[in-house]
């Protein structure tokens, strides 16, 4: 290892991994074209082998992950359906089963049998059942018992606590909106003052932290499993970042599902996270920190929030990074007069519950527009183009997150986890759909790296589950 010993730790520790990465491209831009194309090869198979094995069966190493199993479920079954594939009946019915025992008499899910409910396992959960779809995994959620577990879990400030006399925080605030957001239990209780607490929470940066006075972050993640000690998960992550709850794509969704986006500073917050992809081409969680291929979706999932947002005051600059053009044969992207990009993203009256109203527009100076949504929303003409560099985060994901032997990892020299491989694929999802004018239209090939056959199914960026599994249960409890 070379020394440095006129850096910070930070500094030399940024200096490796570019080093490592950037040995990554070489090596592939000085191999013949049949070689890099292999390399940029989703290894589908592999991957879905690899998940599979996972939901089947975990060594004694993840007991530390006991209290997480739903996210694991969610972790593994939301990659493969990204896939298009989906579980054998047997292993689907007995994941259905487990989920039905991890759910609390009183509402909400642990995160095991007989564990108290917990908010954050409780989206894995519900994610989860939504992703498998059909009438055995939703009518297994007692949305009933689950309403009432948020409506205690509802704070006086506005926010929502993680469980029983739990912390609050703006991961709290998404899990819950977003999960009475799915079961169309939403409701005007429920997203009282909820936008006040978020507004906290924004910082100078642009970004939004974790509770007022904290430091933005990208996204979320409910557990520390990523820098634990164990087998499978030793090497996922051992910087500090990943002690860290990761936020502002927790805090723009909540805002847009309860309608109040318009209250948050749009400016500064893009402004912050356009400048949170590296030069390796991925994005770091919050300033100075390295990058982590989780953050493909955590960040890459606010650009696909952000575009579907609409300014009601003219013209306006997007600001952009130095470099928005770098990476390697990546379609332009450039600034657009339309800040925030397409058509509104929100929860319609329906989607939010029967006795949820719109509210009227908060005052901002800029407000914005965000149009009632349903599961056809998404199928309106995108008016910008992406605001990040599509293909040379593709290219990280694919040559420096992959392991060619099935998972994704969050750098290299890391070990793949279930984590990172959902969260690394939902954000290629994002990158290869992000040039799409509509739903209805397949992406253009150049928006894709390496072979049409990498091409994996949209998300509902909201959620983050697949688009048709979120149809199908939109339609399933707009009945019910």
């Amino acid at each position: 290892m070379e020394s440095f010993p006129s850096l910070t730790v930070t500094q030399r520790d940024q200096i490796l991994v570019e080093q490592q990465v950037f040995n990554i491209y070489k090596a592939f831009y000085d191999m013949p074209p049949s070689s890099q194309s292999f390399m940029l090869e989703l290894q589908r198979e592999n991957h879905v082998e690899y998940l599979t094995n996972g939901l089947k069966h975990l060594g004694p190493s993840f007991c530390v992950l006991d209290a997480n199993r739903p996210w694991l479920c969610y972790w593994i079954i939301h990659s493969i359906a990204l896939m298009d594939e989906f579980l054998d009946p047997e292993l689907e019915d007995n994941t259905i089963d487990f989920l039905s025992r991890c759910q609390d008499p009183n509402g909400g899910y642990g995160g095991g049998p007989g564990q108290m409910p917990h908010v954050a396992t409780t989206y894995a959960a519900v994610n989860s059942l939504v992703t498998l779809g059909g009438d055995k995994a939703l009518c297994s959620i007692n949305r009933e018992k689950l309403y009432t577990f948020l409506r205690r879990m509802k704070d006086p400030n506005g926010a929502f606590r993680m469980h029983d006399d739990g912390e609050i925080d703006v991961r709290a605030c998404y899990t819950a909106i977003s999960v009475a957001s799915l079961l169309n239990i939403l409701d005007d209780d429920l997203v009282q003052d909820v936008g006040n607490y978020i507004l906290s929470c924004q910082t100078y940066e642009g970004g939004i932290a974790g509770e007022p006075g904290s430091e933005a972050h990208g996204g979320i993640c409910q557990f520390v499993a990523c820098g634990i000690a164990s087998i499978q998960y030793e090497k996922a992550s051992t910087s500090s970042d990943n002690l860290f709850i990761r936020y502002t794509f927790c805090g723009l969704a909540t805002m847009i599902l309860i309608n109040e986006v318009d209250r948050l500073d749009l400016s500064s917050l893009i402004d912050w996270v356009v400048f949170r992809q590296g030069v390796e081409g991925g994005f770091q969680g919050r300033t100075n920190k390295l990058v982590d291929g989780c953050y493909s979706f955590w960040q890459g999932g606010v650009f696909a929030l952000l575009k579907r947002l609409q300014s009601t005051k003219g013209e306006q600059s997007v600001p952009m990074g130095d470099g928005e053009d770098s990476g390697a044969g990546s379609p332009q992207t450039t600034a657009s007069s339309d800040a925030t990009g397409a058509e509104g993203l929100n929860e319609d009256s329906s989607q939010a519950g029967s006795h949820f109203e719109q509210g009227e527009p908060h005052d901002a100076s800029c407000p914005v527009v965000v149009e009632n949504i349903d599961h056809n929303s998404s199928k309106r003409r995108a008016k910008v183009e992406p605001l990040f560099n599509c293909l040379a985060l593709q290219q990280y994901i694919l040559l420096c997150a992959q392991e060619p032997g099935g998972g994704l990892r969050d750098k290299p020299g890391k070990s793949r986890d279930h984590y990172h491989t959902c969260y690394c694929l939902s954000g290629l999802s994002v990158c290869q759909h992000s040039w799409s004018e509509d739903e209805d239209s397949p992406p253009l090939t150049s928006a894709i790296l390496g072979s049409y056959s990498n091409l994996l199914e949209p998300i509902h960026p909201l959620y983050n589950v697949v688009l048709d599994r979120y149809q199908e249960a939109h339609e399933f409890f707009s009945r019910s």
